[in-house]
């Protein structure tokens, strides 16, 4: 099913997603995106439906063809004071304040918003499969992340977060009780190491 471009003709869209809420380690870590009506690309969708080759492909597309876009993170500190709720919605208002161009309607994955500088919002579960500037959102921060972690996986290989990425699998599991966690774990999670 091809993705909507647009939700109204009048306004400047951005399209916010974040990936990480239910890991066990790394940060959260969220993207906005503005696209214009001459954006094609037809194999864009939610970034959970498609596999790493071709993400990375669509990642260098989205990079140089949409009109802005921007991604920020926050780390398991964070996560910790705030939720990881509240810590999604913060990182998605952070990408939204580093786009180069000011949006006049913000469209959100899932259920769950904070009002952003006044600016309206919908908020559309499986956003990103149905709207093309959440799609390109969630494969965005989904690449930005899973290089960080494959990035911190050289830190402490023994969790495998090169293929896990931080999410718990029955290895990461094993690893935190047999190594307790690192500065990288989310304290305020369930995690399993006594």
């Amino acid at each position: 099913m091809e993705l909507l471009k647009k939700w109204t003709d009048c306004y400047i869209e951005a399209g916010c997603d974040e990936v990480g809420r239910g890991c066990l380690s790394g940060p959260v870590v969220a993207a906005a995106v503005i696209i214009d009506d001459t954006f094609e690309q037809n194999l864009i969708n939610d970034s959970k439906k498609l596999n790493f080759k071709t993400r990375q492909e669509l990642d260098i597309y989205i990079k140089e063809n949409v009109r802005c876009y921007a991604i920020a993170e926050l780390p398991p500190e964070f996560i910790d004071q705030h939720n990881i709720l509240n810590a999604s919605i913060h990182a998605m208002h952070n990408a939204l304040d580093k786009l180069t161009i000011k949006p006049e309607f913000i469209l959100v994955d899932g259920n769950r918003f904070h009002p952003y500088n006044y600016i309206p919002h919908l908020c559309i579960v499986q956003g990103d499969s149905k709207m093309l500037s959440i799609a390109a959102a969630s494969i965005l921060a989904k690449n930005y992340r899973d290089q960080l972690m494959i990035s911190l996986h050289e830190e402490h290989p023994e969790y495998g977060w090169n293929t896990n990425f931080g999410y718990a699998t029955k290895k990461h599991q094993e690893a935190l009780i047999k190594h307790g966690p690192t500065k990288y774990h989310r304290r305020s999670f369930r995690l399993k190491y006594d």
